[in-house]
């Protein structure tokens, strides 16, 4: 690990003196919404392909314990330096520690609480000015599926030590919170409701930046699970705005889309029409993930993985790549 991240920082340092991360000026505007790439892995800043797309923006997900974790504290720390050195800005999103469904131990109020002044603090101190109070909360890997009055707390207590200095962090009044992060399946909606109905009106207010991960809506080309979460976001707080923390084209995910390169590159476009789509309705950033893909198999059938990679597993571009650079042009970052 430590040999990898200084290898980034050699090549980081010499390509901004190259002029490789620093392209000449758009020719033509580009939208304001800005595009990033999410990953788990920091070999993505050293890849060949990722430093021509001047990505200056990335996402990654620690888990809730992982101050407790000195390990994943190491993986956490290593990415965030890591991209800091090239020139990219982290969004940290707590997430659970357990990814088996309807397995996590639901985390009490009270640890979160403790638990979250650590996170904020040590990540500051990395430069992380993004966060997220905890990631895709109504999916069942995640414990929150079921209890929006848990993810409605976290979100609150995250504010708190985000922007108001509670506990170790010092206050950051222009860091962002992401305070609430949906996936667009089936009953969003009505989690949206009950989340919201844990918070006074001034808590409404104070959430101005709601999640969404909208992988069915960019994979069978339609739009209305992202318009039926801002539509019920809005019903609350009209002036709320929203990023796309995890969206993208995929390869593979099991029986539902078979490995596909073909239809991952053509479903690439959807995003950035989503995006475009709502960006009066307050869309402002798109994190597409992830850059590594696992698979390589086309007959991996039911068993594929999850797989919604713009590089295969060792890093040569796939087709969808070359879709995603050509549409970045037209966005900044």
């Amino acid at each position: 690990m430590a040999r990898l991240l200084a290898r980034i920082l050699m090549v980081c340092a010499a390509a901004t003196l190259t002029g490789v991360l620093v392209p000449a000026g758009a020719a033509h505007a580009r939208s304001p919404i800005r595009v990033g790439v999410g990953d788990q892995n920091l070999a993505m800043f050293i890849s060949p392909a990722f430093r021509p797309l001047n990505i200056r923006r990335t996402r990654y997900f620690v888990a809730e314990n992982v101050m407790q974790d000195s390990a994943e504290r190491r993986k956490a720390r290593a990415f965030v330096e890591a991209a800091r050195a090239a020139g990219v800005s982290t969004l940290l999103h707590i997430s659970t520690a357990d990814l088996r469904s309807r397995r996590g131990a639901l985390v009490s109020m009270d640890r979160y609480r403790r638990d979250v002044g650590r996170i904020v603090d040590y990540f500051r101190k990395l430069g992380v000015t993004d966060f997220g109070s905890w990631n895709e909360v109504n999916h069942t890997t995640q414990e929150t599926w079921d209890h929006p009055g848990h993810a409605a707390s976290y979100f609150k207590s995250m504010y708190r030590a985000v922007k108001q200095g509670e506990g170790p962090p010092v206050a950051c009044p222009d860091c962002a919170v992401v305070g609430l992060d949906v996936l667009d399946q089936a009953g969003v909606h009505g989690y949206i409701r009950r989340f919201y109905e844990e918070l006074s009106p001034t808590w409404r207010k104070r959430l101005t930046i709601v999640g969404i991960h909208n992988y069915a809506d960019v994979n069978r080309n339609r739009s209305t699970g992202t318009s039926s979460i801002i539509r019920t976001v809005h019903r609350y707080n009209p002036g709320a705005g929203f990023w796309f923390t995890e969206t993208g084209a995929l390869a593979s995910f099991r029986g539902s889309f078979p490995f596909s390169l073909t239809r991952q590159a053509a479903r690439m476009p959807n995003m950035f029409r989503l995006a475009s789509r709502f960006r009066s309705s307050g869309v402002s950033r798109v994190y597409t993930y992830n850059w590594f893909g696992v698979e390589t198999d086309t007959r991996c059938g039911r068993t594929c993985e999850f797989d919604a990679g713009l590089v295969n597993p060792l890093g040569s571009p796939r087709p969808v790549y070359d879709v995603f650079r050509r549409h970045l042009r037209d966005y900044s970052r």
